[in-house]
């Protein structure tokens, strides 16, 4: 077993205040995908009734999730926008359910709307997981300083339906870095502080360039915050792998995510990963 000292260079003490509870991150923590929607690249249609996304929780819970991360709006490449009220319609009851039924769960809501960040919270939900990083909307920082809840800033370019012709960078990682940089000085101008950073695998990012950022990872712990790696089955892990080994290839990608620094990893398959982060915690 690798010594305490030695974890803690690898995962240095954060921790994120969910509703006053301080939620430790000194080893990683899973957030389960649960979309609530007919279109997403993966899992669109399979979870949008409430008893299907209610069995779908309670088995994520069972597999060991520590956070669900609940979307009602499609942003994959090449999606279109639906209205507000409409994605609204599609989470509203999944939050009730989650913050009725299951104390410990942490409810994140992916959304880039500050509206639906609002009424997310007032449902119970404890964070806000926003594509966007506030571009889509110029009160969301502004909403997020009010509702008090982790926000996860992630790097996007354009839109959904345009962000694959935005790969171009005169240099991807220092433009990550600096778009990091004014987003959090910004966030924090508003008190927002439980920031947690996304680099945004494949959102306005190539196939190599997903990997370049995958191998330097390690370069965004210059600011101290929580990393969320979302990369579960997404279409530069098929290309590599092969669709038939998807998850075998999104295990080998979030391994190397959490050899080099992640501290949350969203993924569609929660006992894979659990025993994934099970194993390298035991040969650590």
């Amino acid at each position: 077993m690798k010594s305490v000292s030695n974890l803690n260079k690898l995962f240095p003490k954060r921790s994120l205040n969910v509703g006053g509870r301080l939620v430790d991150l000194s080893e990683p923590l899973i957030m389960g995908i649960l979309n609530v929607t007919p279109d997403s690249f993966y899992d669109g249609g399979r979870y949008n009734t409430l008893d299907k996304a209610t069995i779908r929780i309670e088995k994520m819970i069972e597999d060991g999730v520590s956070i669900i991360d609940i979307g009602g709006c499609s942003t994959r490449p090449g999606s279109e926008t639906i209205n507000l009220e409409e994605e609204w319609s599609r989470i509203s009851d999944v939050i009730k359910i989650c913050s009725s039924k299951y104390d410990k769960l942490i409810i994140s809501v992916d959304t880039f709307r500050s509206e639906i960040a609002k009424r997310s919270f007032e449902e119970g939900a404890n964070i806000i997981n926003d594509v966007s990083g506030g571009s889509y909307d110029n009160k969301m920082f502004q909403t997020i300083s009010e509702i008090k809840v982790p926000y996860v800033l992630m790097h996007l370019r354009g839109t959904p339906n345009n962000m694959m012709s935005k790969t171009k960078y005169k240099n991807l990682l220092l433009n990550l870095i600096e778009y990091f940089d004014k987003k959090i000085t910004k966030l924090k101008s508003y008190g927002v502080n439980d920031i947690i950073i996304d680099p945004g695998f494949g959102f306005a990012k190539d196939f190599d360039q997903n990997y370049d950022i995958l191998k330097n990872l390690n370069l965004f712990n210059i600011f101290n915050l929580p990393i969320l790696v979302g990369l579960s089955r997404k279409s530069f892990v098929k290309k590599k792998y092969g669709i038939e080994n998807s998850l075998k290839g999104t295990l080998d990608l979030n391994k190397i995510a959490i050899e080099k620094g992640a501290n949350i990893i969203r993924v569609h398959d929660v006992l894979e990963h659990r025993n994934l982060i099970k194993n390298f915690l035991n040969r650590s």
